[in-house]
Order: C-alpha cells, then structure tokens, then sequence
C-alpha cells in the first residue's frame, strides 16, 4: 500500500540517522520509498528543506504530493516549495494534492514545533512492525497515512457547481430582453473560461500522477528483477498496488473528461 509517511524527530543527528535506516529497510525490501526529504521545523514556523534525495523514483519534491506536505507543515507563513536548503516560503497548496486528509496535518504539525526534525516519506509497505521498530528506537515518533485521491471528488464537485450555475443563467437569458442577454453571455463565458481551468488542472495533475506510477514501477521492476523469496514477492505485489492505483486514476479522469460535454453555449 502506498502511504505518506513522516518521522519527527528531536535533532538532526537522529534524523540523518532515521533516514538511513528507511534506506537499508528499502534495500531489504521491506519498504520501498519512492520519495523522500529530511526537513527542519524553524523559529518562524516556517520549513526548511534539508536534504532531498534523488537516487528514488520522485527525484524532485517541487510539485508532488509529498512537497505540498511539505508546504502544509511549514503552516500559514511558509507555504510553496524553495530549492533544497531553502526556506519554504509562497503560495498556498491544496491539501488535495498531498493526498492526506486535514487531521493527519494537524497531528504532525501538533509534534513537529520548532527546533525539531522530520523525513517525509511516500513509501509502499504491506506492514508498519519495520518501520515502526526502527524508527521508535531512535527516538523518532512515527506518523503514516494511506494516499487518497480527493483532488478528482473536488474537480467534480467544481464542475458540478459551474454547470449548475451556467444552466441556470442560460435559462434566464432565455427569458430576457435583447440587452440583457448580452450580459448574462458574458458571465456564462467567464463560467465556461473556469471549467476549461478546471479541465486544464485536472490534466495536469493525471499526466504528473501518470509519470510518476511509471517511475516508481521501472525502479521497482529493477529491484525484482534482483530480489528473491519474500522480497521479490513483496515488491511485485507493490508494483501490482501502483498499476492498479494508476488505472483507477486514469478511470476517474477519463470520468471528469465526460462531464465536460456540451457546457459551451
């Protein structure tokens, strides 16, 4: 299963620490991390990024749901992504994108105060006991979370509104003088302008989701193909999770597609 995966910890030491341990349970097999970056919760509120690997599938956190993790735990002043050793600061992200609901936020930020450390992971793993001990005895405090796709019920839950309103200015222009049509036309564009928006995201968002299943299935493809017994099972039931997570994007995208038909006037 695919999970976000945050580790805080008390000093830097550790984390660094921390980190390695993720790797050698990655080389074991026991987990596979497709992304990940230590950070540091500063004076300020803000986040810092520290270090950010590029050795794992997601070879760059700027634009990807465990960056606007990122960006949501650098609370209200620090939010967007800076480059590796720069201070998070910017707009704001939607929690959608991270993939974790609200309350999980809020449980992470409630332990990383400033001062303190943390690694944030998006990893697969079929069970917590692996991380959980090694982490926990480094004195880290584990927080994990299974990846949800809530950005495709806010598309649809956008769409629906815009086209409900645009039926409904369309119904009133058919009842209204030459002068005031004019008028209600220039706001049922500005509505169609905003679904094309909306559209235009929603596409953006499936190619970057797209790109990224198909990096984290080639390295892990990689691994099999050098694993053995339970190992080499539990990669292959990871690829088997990720394929299967893509086409169901792919389905829900392909199901926003089909509620755009004959919105235009």
């Amino acid at each position: 299963m695919e999970r976000m995966l945050v580790v805080v910890f008390g000093d830097e030491p550790k984390t660094y620490e921390g980190s390695r341990a993720l790797s050698q349970l990655d080389s074991e097999g026991s987990i596979s991390i497709h992304a990940e970056a230590v950070i540091e919760k500063n004076a300020d509120g803000t986040v810092t990024v520290k270090q950010e690997r590029d050795d794992l599938p997601i070879r760059t956190i700027g634009g990807t749901a465990i960056g606007a993790l990122i960006g949501l735990l650098g609370g209200p002043i620090g939010l967007g992504i800076g480059a590796v050793t720069g201070t998070i600061a910017g707009g704001i992200w939607d929690v959608s994108r991270t993939g974790v609901d609200a309350e999980f936020i809020d449980e992470v930020s409630a332990k990383l105060t400033p001062g303190s450390w943390a690694i944030v992971s998006e990893i697969s793993e079929e069970w917590v006991t692996p991380v959980d001990t090694r982490m926990e005895a480094l004195g880290g405090t584990v927080f994990r979370t299974a990846r949800k796709n809530v950005e495709k019920e806010q598309h649809t839950i956008h769409v629906g509104v815009l086209k409900a309103d645009i039926a409904q200015l369309k119904a009133e222009q058919a009842h209204s003088r030459a002068e005031q049509k004019a008028k209600l036309q220039a706001k049922i564009d500005q509505l169609n302008e905003k679904l094309e928006t909306t559209l235009e995201q929603a596409t953006q968002r499936y190619d970057q989701q797209e790109k990224e299943a198909k990096a984290k299935v080639q390295a892990l493809e990689k691994k099999a193909a050098k694993a053995k017994g339970e190992a080499k099972a539990s990669i292959e039931a990871r690829i088997a999770d990720i394929r299967k997570r893509a086409e169901k994007d792919k389905e829900d995208y392909q199901d926003l597609l089909n509620k755009f038909p004959a919105v235009k006037s």
